[in-house]
């Protein structure tokens, strides 16, 4: 631009003075809606900040009509202590102690440069935990990639999951689940979504707010650079297309060591109650930070832009506003308490700047060198953004989809072609073993973890005297939401909570990552809405209020939409973790009992999609009060110790659960087909609100009359023992080679 520093005074000056709006992702009538808000057009650094805040990633201005029902049918919890709208929920889980957990992602970027997307969407996450006065204690990452075998695959997904496991375990931090999963939707648009877990006393809560006049503000860690200039705003809100280079902005480059003390540093200032206030800086970095604690607290605040510490001393105001730089916090302190901050800062070698204070103004102030270049209300830039109601309709594909039922499809017949699809479908993809990836994130890290990946959920010590505890599990379908959105989303929130009971945990809250296509299509929205409202109507069901999350669109390559992902991550509460149950059967002699009903349930599953490529029906019914009683008996089993293990029934049917649970340490099993039910369909089969369990002869008729006092239909199926899997007069597999197919996958993709 010609003028050498674009003020409020010359903006007022120069009204037809041109900007690029569109090439900052804004739309024509929401630049206009700016200049009616300021009553003049917006100085360049006023563009940068609402073009980044006013994205769909900072203002889910095209999700928020629908997110209101998660607020609306909340169902009531007398341990939630802070609800959606914060950096992250916060659950009460007794002694004292209480846990925040969310759930975020980072996709787009992580298909541009895999490393450094997902490792700063871990540092991403962890400092929304560290900015609610936590520990973080653990992470999870549910990941979703193109196929296998496409050369794409091969170069994002080594890179995603060195990147996590490069910065998690840099932090120390436990990577204790997650999902590794497939399809042809995903190629080009990996999901890369990350969930983190923390601990803190009831009276630690800290939140995200300006307030007390006077109050200086505090930018703390990290120097700002160039790297994820508009991440924000570009990246997140537009598809990729090759013709449009200005849609691949910079990714945001991690320095987990800076974290790791940025971590420490943070919970001394917290200990020393020296914070009135603090926000992390993520997406939209000063720009969010300042005008969110703004609009939360007393609504003022003057900012110096240029005390700002800079890796390059050639960013532009409005580039300092928009950098996404990692590894950086902004504290309200009272002017009191400042000099103590400054040592505990100083202490950790952790640089700082005083760059502003709280008014009474009403207005967000920034000026760089004495000149004014933002004055704007943080409420119109942080909270007040545009909000659609976009058309959303019933695709015009949806009822054909539904009627291609799967079960036309040619089926295994007798035992030597069901013993060939069970080996199959536990070497597919998405069934078969992850250990090629979890082995390179430490799950142990810290002495705390009690159950990780494999398991059914991750488990975590809280607290040592009493074996508190929490575990989480995340889960999702998307083959199963594309057949129906509505109960595609039941079905997800169902998987997730049966997995946290299956544990022994009594689960309580949920976080939610909705990764989606272009808002733009009706057909989208229509998945969005729709997958929403199962969401919120099975929460209130089953008692579980949704305390944060994530919405991500437009994940699509060119016109062809992902398929319709909701992660959904559920927290549960076990009072001793040592009542915790495992997944795999260990004890020879051990009756297998299958609780729970079995239907011939094809729609999605995976044996439809890896053995015939098919995606078409509806996917399986779903029972949430069914879900809820399994739940209970689960949970009170555990604490009576009437089981020795436990898996739930989900992708794959009975034949995967007992693929894991043998293989897990070892111990075969012997199983019999119910009288009066097709073989194929007692195998594979993906009804849901089932579970297998391992019963010792010492507990069995206990177990039973805890099933039948809750009406809960529940079968004895076979016996643990043995060294291989076995189905009574139709097949035997040798553990050996069933190893071998569920273990030689990943390594046979991706160690070349």
């Amino acid at each position: 631009m010609t003028m050498e520093l674009d003020t409020t005074e010359v903006a007022a000056k120069t009204p037809d003075h041109e900007q690029p709006w569109a090439e900052l992702g804004l739309k024509e009538h929401e630049y206009d809606r700016i200049r009616d808000i300021l009553g003049r057009r917006p100085t360049n650094a006023e563009l940068a900040m609402y073009s980044v805040m006013w994205s769909e990633h900072c203002s889910y201005k095209s999700s928020k009509v629908h997110l209101r029902r998660f607020g609306e049918q909340a169902p009531h919890s007398d341990a939630l202590l802070v609800g959606m709208g914060e950096n992250a929920g916060v659950v009460d889980v007794g002694h004292g102690y209480a846990v925040t957990f969310k759930i975020e992602s980072h996709n787009h970027p992580s298909y541009v440069e895999p490393y450094q997307g997902a490792a700063t969407g871990v540092g991403g996450i962890v400092r929304d935990i560290l900015a609610m006065g936590a520990r973080p204690i653990a992470v999870m990452d549910p990941l979703r990639f193109g196929p296998m075998d496409a050369p794409d695959t091969k170069r994002v997904l080594p890179g995603v999951v060195a990147g996590i496991g490069g910065y998690g375990n840099c932090l120390g931090l436990p990577n204790i689940g997650g999902e590794v999963v497939f399809d042809p939707s995903y190629a080009a648009n990996p999901l890369v979504n990350a969930l983190c877990v923390g601990v803190l006393r009831h009276e630690d809560i800290h939140l995200a707010n300006a307030s007390g006049v006077g109050n200086k503000i505090v930018l703390f860690g990290a120097r700002t650079g160039g790297d994820g200039i508009g991440g924000a705003s570009i990246l997140a809100s537009e598809s990729f297309d090759d013709t449009k280079p200005s849609k691949r902005p910079s990714v945001q480059v991690g320095d987990p060591f800076m974290e790791k003390v940025l971590i420490e540093c943070c919970l001394e200032l917290f200990s020393a109650r020296v914070v009135e206030g603090i926000q992390d800086l993520g997406a939209a970095g000063i720009s969010c930070a300042t005008s969110e604690l703004a609009s939360n607290g007393d609504g003022g605040m003057h900012v110096d832009l240029e005390k700002v510490l800079l890796r390059d001393p050639s960013l532009t105001p409005g580039e300092i506003l928009m950098s996404e730089s990692q590894e950086r916090m902004m504290g309200v302190v009272a002017p009191e308490n400042l000099d103590a901050f400054l040592a505990i800062t100083a202490k950790w070698d952790v640089e700082t700047a005083v760059i502003g204070e709280v008014t009474d103004t009403g207005r967000l102030v920034i000026d760089w060198h004495g000149e004014t270049i933002v004055d704007v209300d943080p409420r119109t830039v942080a909270h007040d953004g545009p909000v659609y109601e976009r058309p959303y309709e019933r695709p015009a594909w949806q009822d054909d989809l539904q009627a291609a039922s799967p079960s036309s499809l040619p089926r295994p017949a007798g035992g030597a072609q069901l013993r060939e699809t069970l080996l199959q479908l536990a070497a597919a993809p998405n069934l078969a073993s992850k250990s090629w990836v979890t082995d390179q994130y430490d799950r142990y890290v810290l002495g705390n973890t009690v159950l990780a990946q494999p398991e059914n959920a991750g488990v975590v010590r809280i607290d040592d005297q009493t074996g508190l505890g929490v575990a989480v599990a995340t889960d999702g379908n998307g083959r199963y939401t594309k057949l129906d959105p509505y109960a595609g989303a039941q079905l997800a929130l169902a998987e997730a909570y049966r997995n946290v009971a299956t544990s022994g945990a009594r689960p309580v809250a949920v976080t939610d990552c909705l990764n989606f296509g272009s808002p733009e299509d009706p057909g989208v929205m229509w998945q969005f809405a729709e997958a929403v409202r199962g969401l919120a109507d099975g929460c209130q069901t089953l008692g579980t209020p949704v305390t944060g999350g994530n919405v991500s669109l437009y994940n699509q390559t060119g016109d062809v939409a992902i398929l319709p992902t909701p992660v959904v991550g559920v927290l549960g509460v076990l009072d001793d973790v040592a009542r915790r149950t495992p997944l795999g059967f260990r004890e020879t002699g051990h009756a297998i009992y299958l609780l729970g009903t079995t239907r011939e349930e094809f729609g999605g599953s995976e044996w439809a999609h890896v053995v015939h490529g098919h995606l078409g029906g509806l996917p399986p019914a779903v029972d949430l009060d069914a879900e809820r009683q399994l739940g209970e008996i689960l949970i009170a089993a555990a604490r009576d110790g009437l089981i020795d293990a436990a898996h739930d029934l989900s992708d794959g049917g009975l034949a995967q659960a007992l693929v894991e649970s043998t293989l897990r340490y070892g111990v075969g099993a012997r199983v019999a087909v119910p009288g009066g039910i097709d073989p194929f369909v007692f195998l594979f089969s993906e009804s849901q609100g089932r579970a297998l369990v391992a019963v010792s002869p010492d507990t069995d008729e206990r177990f039973v009359r805890l099933c039948a006092e809750r009406g809960y239909p529940n079968q004895r199926i076979g016996v643990v023992g043995g060294a291989a899997l076995s189905v009574d007069d139709l097949f035997d597999v040798d553990l050996d080679e069933l190893r071998r197919a569920h273990e030689s996958t990943f390594p046979a993709a991706f160690d070349a």
